[in-house]
């Protein structure tokens, strides 16, 4: 599947529901039930004729689609007990797909979310990882048509066509947006992604924050763990201490992608976090390599424009980005040392 063992997929999800729910079994026993990812769901209610459809990359998340036959699996269905009629059919990322059923315009790809955000700027550079940060945090390396493994990371599609697939080597971070939402509530700090610019440009040592917002993604996957404060300081160095670990979480992933033998030159960072320059600053510190930060940093909507667009040569960028070259940071490398063992 690409993916560890966790009740975070659907498989397990569905499951449960046909264990507990006495309506969802008499729906699948009469033929009326059918169930899948999100996508499914919404190209069913919006494209004309309602078709039962999913993408690759949606299907992938379920736990239940094989990554290398680009199927659902037979084992993983039977392991799960989950009949393969009440399913979607898989689908190429890039496929006509249908028309909306509000006019007759055609939806050409179909993708989620970091996969998509892959191709803001159109093909990805070479040697090249890009980084997504929103409410959660991605960084991904594309691998071509090589599908490559790492028993701490992901592994997913960037793109399938009916004669091809693009695969990517993935690290996850579950508390981003998120664990600036959570610091705000839990330590009252209101309006903090409004103030956290000006904290990030400020010299300080701050605390380590322990973020296991959401459970410990990639590379730990562990559940259960309470978010730590290591240490004190100020209300503004708290704020500052969880965008650190948003960061020291990406290069753990970081440097666990490179023991695939991936190479990476540089990093691409883009989502709503992406507009903090010391956030990219200190990645560009940690990981020693530079980090371009696009002139548009929300990538999700120009990937998947490029993608439906048929994947042109030619793909105007948004204006002028900017780099973020590594810097002599000693402090900064001193927490991630402690932050990592902490973690192991």
């Amino acid at each position: 599947t690409g993916l560890i063992l966790s009740p975070h997929y659907g498989a397990s999800k569905l499951r449960w529901y046909l264990d507990q729910v006495d309506e969802v079994r008499r729906d699948r026993d009469g033929g009326y039930l059918a169930f899948g990812p999100l996508s499914s769901f919404i190209l069913f209610h919006l494209l004309q004729g309602q078709p039962l459809v999913v993408d690759h990359v949606n299907a992938s998340r379920t736990q239940l689609m094989n990554i290398a036959a680009l199927d659902w699996d037979e084992w993983l269905l039977d392991l799960f007990g989950i009949e393969r009629e009440s399913l979607p059919r898989c689908r190429p990322i890039c496929q006509e797909y249908g028309f909306l059923g509000a006019g007759k315009i055609p939806v050409t790809a179909v993708n989620g979310d970091q996969n998509a955000a892959i191709f803001s700027l159109g093909r990805p550079g070479r040697n090249e990882a890009m980084v997504n940060i929103g409410s959660g945090a991605f960084i991904l390396a594309p691998t071509s048509t090589k599908m490559m493994r790492h028993p701490a990371l992901l592994t997913s599609l960037a793109n399938s066509s009916e004669d091809r697939s693009d695969y990517i080597i993935e690290g996850t971070v579950n508390g981003a947006g998120a664990a600036i939402a959570w610091a705000s509530n839990q330590w009252n700090l209101p309006d903090m992604d409004k103030h956290l610019s000006n904290w990030l440009d400020r010299e300080s040592d701050p605390p380590l924050f322990i973020n296991t917002v959401g459970g410990l993604g990639s590379p730990w996957w562990q559940a259960g763990q309470v978010p730590t404060l290591l240490g004190h300081g100020e209300p503004w160095q708290r704020g500052v201490a969880v965008a650190e670990s948003i960061v020291f979480m990406l290069q753990a992933n970081l440097e666990a992608l490179l023991e695939t033998g991936v190479v990476v030159k540089r990093l691409q960072i883009s989502g709503g976090l992406a507009r903090f320059d010391g956030m990219c600053q200190r990645l560009a510190d940690l990981a020693s390599r530079p980090v371009y930060r696009p002139a548009e940093t929300e990538a999700t909507a120009r990937g998947i424009a490029w993608l439906a667009a048929g994947c042109p040569s030619h793909w105007p960028k948004p204006g002028r980005g900017r780099v973020f070259r590594p810097q002599g940071n000693q402090r900064l490398l001193e927490r991630y040392r402690k932050f990592r063992q902490v973690l192991g």
